[in-house]
Formats: structure tokens, C-alpha cells, sequence
């Protein structure tokens, strides 16, 4: 297949941006640093007071199926698969491999050891960090699994969700975008039966879909499900959308976010399915209504405007580099003979906040922008040729 040039003018400034959901990304990314810190002072999913932030994923895949349909769907007879699939892995795999090595690092400063205390080899370190590399996941109990609890990626355990935004990426390039409107809508609707089924049923053991991080149980199930539902509705959204007027669309649905994410877990162990009730209605039909509110708003105000802006330009390289330092966290939390509360770990969870932005930001500016500029000259051969629409 031949290389084709493709100039900024003709691929990317022929269609507006959608800024505000470049905001609502950042949003949501920060809420997953909430959700994180919390995870440290609970026992279970049940009992985990900031509860709801594992569904930012799923908004996020909402975002990146209605980013890539937008951005892509009418580009095709200009480019081929392998030129969207250099576009993709020059947008995200920096960042990626920033995220290893931060893992590895973290790894070492917590002792080189699992969880349970048993020493891990540097070799399998180092095998473990090839393997998060190539985005290649560690099966429970297998030597790379360096951690002992299961993760996909124990280097950096937010990483999974990038497996299936690639997977995602490749049945879209391969796949979706060839189907009709008719055959879309009626993927979406299956895999929405799919997903609600799922979370109602209880497949998790919590009644959530906090699922997709680890291949243990109904884990690659459920994050399937996840991906192939919220990447859908969002290629069905680009297809057929027609903005309506709306003020303040930034503040609404960022609010609409933050409170849908913090909501406690529903139901306990007694009920868990009223969980996957409210996990079905948030990812089947509220994240899709504000993804359409969000690209139907304007950023007309200064403020507004600059802060969705600078939330967008780290929401990706926040999600990448937080969770290492969360494992420095729980060591911290979990280490003691006795149980640190939030009361007395506020002001440190405080640092991990604020220091992940700056660090997120650092990383933006001074490694993965330059580093996607060189790598977009040299393998898509225009000097200022970008991504349309830089998802995360």
C-alpha cells in the first residue's frame, strides 16, 4: 500500500472541533483519580464510598467511537487501514509506554514484590514490562503478573482499557464502518442487551460493570461487551448527529458527570442487581445524552473555554501516568500494622490530585506533543499533518 499525504488543511481544518467533549474527557479522567484514592480505604466494590468511577471508561469509549466516526468515517477513499492505524498508534502509544516505565519504576520503589510480600525476580520485571509494551496481558497467576491480584497490566492496571480502545480501533477500521446505519443500530442494540444483561445478572459479583482490567472470571466478557456497545453508540451518534441549541452544555454535563460518578453502589450485597440497573441507564442512555449535549454546546465564555481546553490536553496522559503513584498509595495505606483513614490520608490523597495534573501536563508538553510531532513527519510525511481529531 502506497503512503498518501494528507495536509492539515484538507484532513483536519475542514471540521469544527468539538471542544467541550475534549473538556467532559478531562472530567471524567480526574473523577477516575477519585475513584482510585477511594478504592484504598475499601474492602469490597459494596463498600467503597466514591463508587461510580469505573464508568468513566465507558464514557470514554462513547467519546472515542463518536471522535473516530466523526474524524473518520468520510476519509477513506483518501486513506487506507494501515494509514489510520499509524495515525492511532502515533496518538496513543507515547503515552503508553510513558505509563510502563513509570510502572516499573513505582514497581521498584514499592520493593519489587507482590502484593503478599513474595520477592519478584528483575527478569520477570523486565519481561512484564516487554509484554505492557506490546500491550500483551498477563493471565492470572502467570509470571509477568508481578503483582499477585490479577491485573491485565500490573505495571500500570489502567492500561487495560487501552487493549480494548485498540481492539476497538482495529474492528472499526476493519469492520464497523462498513456496516449500514440499519445494521449499526441493530449491533447497538444487541450489544446494549448484551451489557445490561451482564450487569443485572451479576456476572461482576458486585452487580457493576467494573470489569474488562483482568482475564480472570467473566472479566474479557464484560469488557467486550463494554467496548462493543459504548464504541458503537458513539460511531451511530457521529453518523446521525444534528446539534441542538444549548447553553452551558460544558457545566451541565460535567456536573451530570461528576455526580453520576460519585454515586454510592446501589443495592449492597443483598441486591445487587438495582447496581446494574443503575450501571445499564448510565452507559446505555445517559453517557450517549451527554456525549449529545457536549457536541451540541459551545464554549462561548473565556473561562469556560480555557479550562475545557486544558482538561482536554491532559485527560489522556492523566489516565496513563496516575495509577503507578496509586500503588505507592495503597503500599502506604495497606503497610502499617495499623488502618490509615481517610481523615488522616486526605492530605496526602490531596498531593496525589494536584501532582498527577502537573506531572500529566509535564508529560503532555515535554514528551508526548514532540514526540508525536517527530513521529507524525517522519511515518505520515507532512510536516504539519496531525490526528483530525486527537481522541484522549
Amino acid at each position: 500500500m502506497s503512503e498518501i499525504k494528507i495536509s492539515s488543511a484538507s484532513f483536519a481544518d475542514t471540521k469544527p472541533h468539538y471542544a467541550i467533549l475534549d473538556g467532559l474527557r478531562g472530567v471524567a479522567a480526574l473523577m477516575v483519580i477519585w475513584y482510585h484514592v477511594f478504592e484504598g480505604f475499601a474492602t469490597s466494590p459494596i463498600d467503597q464510598r466514591f463508587n461510580h468511577g469505573y464508568l468513566a471508561v465507558d464514557f470514554f469509549f462513547i467519546l472515542s467511537g463518536f471522535v473516530v466516526g466523526y474524524a473518520y468515517d468520510d476519509r477513506w477513499k483518501k486513506m487506507t487501514v494501515k494509514d489510520f492505524f499509524k495515525r492511532r498508534l502515533i496518538r496513543l502509544h507515547p503515552m503508553i509506554i510513558m505509563g510502563v516505565l513509570l510502572g516499573v519504576i513505582t514497581f521498584f520503589i514499592q520493593g519489587s514484590e507482590k502484593w503478599d510480600g513474595t520477592p519478584v525476580p528483575t527478569s520477570l520485571v523486565m519481561l512484564a514490562m516487554l509484554a505492557t509494551l506490546f500491550l500483551i496481558p498477563a493471565a492470572p497467576g502467570s509470571g509477568i503478573e508481578v503483582r499477585g491480584n490479577g491485573e491485565m497490566y500490573p505495571l500500570n492496571g489502567p492500561l487495560w482499557s487501552l487493549f480494548f480502545e485498540y481492539i476497538g480501533n482495529i474492528l472499526y477500521a476493519l469492520f464497523l464502518r462498513r456496516l449500514s446505519t440499519k445494521a449499526l443500530r441493530m449491533l447497538v442494540g444487541l450489544s446494549a442487551i448484551g451489557l445490561a444483561s451482564f450487569a443485572i445478572g451479576n456476572f461482576s459479583g458486585y452487580g457493576h460493570l467494573g470489569v474488562g482490567w483482568s482475564m480472570a472470571d467473566y472479566n474479557l466478557v464484560g469488557g467486550f461487551l463494554r467496548l462493543l456497545f459504548a464504541f458503537s453508540v458513539g460511531l451511530l451518534m457521529s453518523r446521525n448527529f444534528k446539534p441542538i441549541k444549548i447553553r452551558g452544555a460544558f457545566w451541565i454535563c460535567s456536573l451530570a458527570i461528576i455526580a453520576f460518578l460519585s454515586v454510592p453502589h446501589i443495592g449492597g450485597s443483598e441486591a445487587p442487581w438495582m447496581n446494574g440497573i443503575y450501571d445499564s441507564l448510565c452507559t446505555i442512555i445517559i453517557f450517549p445524552i451527554l456525549v449529545y449535549l457536549g457536541a451540541s454546546g459551545k464554549t462561548s465564555e473565556k473561562g469556560s473555554s480555557k479550562i475545557s481546553k486544558f482538561l482536554g490536553d491532559i485527560s489522556y496522559p492523566l489516565y496513563v501516568v496516575h495509577y503507578p503513584f496509586m500503588y505507592l498509595f495503597y503500599a502506604w495505606l495497606w503497610g502499617g500494622d495499623e488502618k490509615i483513614t481517610f481523615t488522616q490520608a486526605w492530605p496526602i490523597a490531596l498531593f496525589l490530585f494536584f501532582g498527577n495534573i502537573l506531572l500529566a501536563y509535564v508529560c503532555l508538553k515535554l514528551y508526548d506533543e514532540p514526540i508525536r510531532k517527530l513521529l507524525t513527519k517522519r511515518f505520515l510525511l507532512t510536516k504539519n499533518s496531525k490526528d483530525p481529531y486527537p481522541f484522549k
